[in-house]
């Protein structure tokens, strides 16, 4: 029970510092109406209500996971951090695919299903944000264009 009012206090201190730092962001003239500021104070929105369930309807009993699920979310962290530092240099594709496939070989350790998952999910997701929502994305390193 004290668990989770103390993480449930940590997140309520994340999304407040997340909807401030929000609050900080910069607008131009030509910001579509509900401008940039808009889906992060969302998103901080939610992480705090979320935070305030926590805090005053604890679990009375939580179960906590097994070390080798701490492990196995480590991981997770560590691609993510380098996925990150990765979309620059290398484009969208290449990242999102060896990210994706190794974090379907986190779900289900079956290695040809993640990396057909990984390069399906960036070729996808490649289209659905270029095409479909007209983001900027850079597909593969510069270089390689021609």
């Amino acid at each position: 029970m004290a668990s989770d009012r103390i993480f449930g206090l940590v997140v309520l201190m994340g999304a407040l510092a997340y909807m401030a730092s929000a609050t900080q962001i910069q607008t131009s003239f030509l910001a579509d109406p509900v401008g940039p500021k808009a889906f992060p104070m969302l998103v901080g929105a939610v992480a705090a209500i979320s935070a305030l369930v926590l805090i005053f309807k604890p679990d009375p009993d939580p179960n906590w996971p097994v070390l080798r699920t701490f492990g196995s979310l480590g991981i997770a962290v560590i691609v993510l951090i380098c996925y990150a530092y990765a979309l620059k240099p290398l484009g969208f594709i290449i990242p999102t695919a060896i990210t994706a496939a190794i974090l379907s070989y986190q779900i289900s350790p079956r290695p040809v299903p993640a990396i057909a998952a990984g390069a399906g999910l960036s070729v996808g997701l490649f289209v659905l944000f270029k095409f479909a929502l007209g983001l900027g994305l850079i597909a593969f390193p510069h270089g390689w264009g021609g």
